[in-house]
């Protein structure tokens, strides 16, 4: 089905809010094998509103719009779609209790105005809203479809989850099944390259490479007509995938990398400690940013400075003065350091140059990795050739989880 997605905001068009309720609803809607055609961006102006309307319509059958359903007098998103589908307004009496429950329990006066958010097209499928006070709709006419969603992104996503997905199921031809696998270690083109004898000429299923930053997803979907059917067709493929890139798969199911590494540690009852000096503890960050990291996570170093490499996790002067601190010599003696002093089973640690500059010689986006555990100690150096610092530092913490990762896999 030939899809348009319309946001409504003037804060959208000064930059003031970023579009991510687009984002979302393209996604899920691709997910479920909707055609997304066209996004539209316009302000709360009422005849753009119903010119954008009009243009979405003359192409595809059905269009989500997000934004305008608010109490003020400028929210006219409703007002439109009811015009142009031919319908009148009713008062709703359940939006009316749920509105004067939500201020009754926030202990808040509701000015007269709200009540306008209880007003809904006549003939619609109301999308009661348990996540704020606007509800949404879906309207249908002579087979054309408007779904219309609050601007707030929570309260989109509660009604996408818990009313709207329910009520697109009906248009779906076949039934979709798809599984998200996450990779690293590879770009977006080699990986293409290297899945090239299954994308040439794919028909059913899909295979799609989509960039991350520092990373690359791949969506394997089947489109047919079970879902069981759909379901089989991706995992034959998924097979075929892994054999041509498996070695960079980190996930078949849509992790972070953080959470794969902390579940394999908690699986084989590891703990890690970290020394950080580009980084600054971002490592160690991503790893407690997992619910139950407590068991695995057994110290953090922030080592920045050579006095602190010395001091904390007993790298010697003399071999900084030797190799130069940014070594796989001194890292590798910062993860041993950093295991022995907190009997941790893993030692990782790191050090280079975020940039944007560089010691003489070096260049930025220049790492070594280091890493301890059993009999295994070694490094693993980083170049990235590039000067960006905050681009860098998110790189290198997930090389260091990628290290983590091939050493417990």
């Amino acid at each position: 089905m030939k899809t348009s997605i319309i946001a409504v905001g003037t804060e959208l068009l000064f930059g003031q809010v970023v579009n991510s309720n687009a984002a979302y609803l393209s996604e899920n809607l691709n997910h479920m094998g909707f055609d997304v055609m066209y996004h539209f961006v316009v302000g709360d102006n009422p005849d753009r509103l119903r010119e954008k309307l009009a243009e979405a319509f003359s192409d595809t059958d059905l269009v989500l719009l997000t934004g305008g359903l608010g109490p003020t007098q400028d929210d006219l998103t409703k007002e439109i779609v009811a015009e142009y589908m031919g319908a009148d307004l009713y008062l709703d009496e359940r939006v009316v209790e749920d509105l004067k429950a939500f201020f009754t329990r926030y202990g808040r006066h509701m000015a007269e105005n709200n009540m306008k958010q209880a007003y809904l097209p006549v003939g619609c499928t109301p999308l009661y809203n348990d996540s704020g006070t606007a509800p949404g709709f879906a309207l249908e006419k002579d087979g054309k479809v408007a779904i219309c969603f609050p601007g707030p992104p929570r309260e989109l996503k509660w009604l996408f989850e818990n009313g709207a997905k329910q009520y697109l199921e009906k248009f779906m031809e076949k039934k979709m099944f798809y599984r998200v696998i996450r990779t690293i270690g590879r770009g977006e083109s080699d990986l293409e390259t290297d899945l090239l004898p299954l994308i040439n000429g794919q028909t059913d299923p899909t295979i799609a490479t989509y960039a991350k930053e520092g990373e690359c997803t791949l969506r394997v979907a089947s489109q047919r007509d079970t879902l069981e059917e759909a379901e089989a067709a991706v995992e034959e493929m998924i097979g075929k995938v892994n054999e041509l890139v498996g070695d960079y798969i980190y996930s078949y199911d849509n992790e972070e990398l953080n959470e794969v590494v902390v579940r394999i540690l908690k699986e084989k009852n590891l703990t890690i400690a970290a020394a950080e000096s580009c980084t600054g503890g971002l490592f160690a960050a991503s790893i407690t940013d997992v619910a139950g990291a407590s068991s695995v996570m057994k110290y953090s170093y922030v080592t920045y400075s050579c006095e602190a490499k010395t001091d904390m996790v007993g790298v010697p002067p003399e071999m900084i003065e030797e190799y130069g601190v940014v070594s796989a010599e001194v890292a590798e003696s910062m993860a041993s350091g950093a295991r022995k002093a907190s009997g941790a089973d893993i030692g990782i640690a790191i050090t280079g140059y975020a940039g944007p500059e560089a010691d003489p010689g070096r260049s930025p986006g220049e790492a070594y990795i280091g890493y301890s555990f059993g009999d295994k100690t070694g490094s693993v150096q980083v170049l990235t050739s590039r000067p960006f610092r905050k681009w860098n530092r998110n790189y290198f913490r997930l090389r260091m989880l990628r290290t983590v990762y091939q050493l417990i896999k």
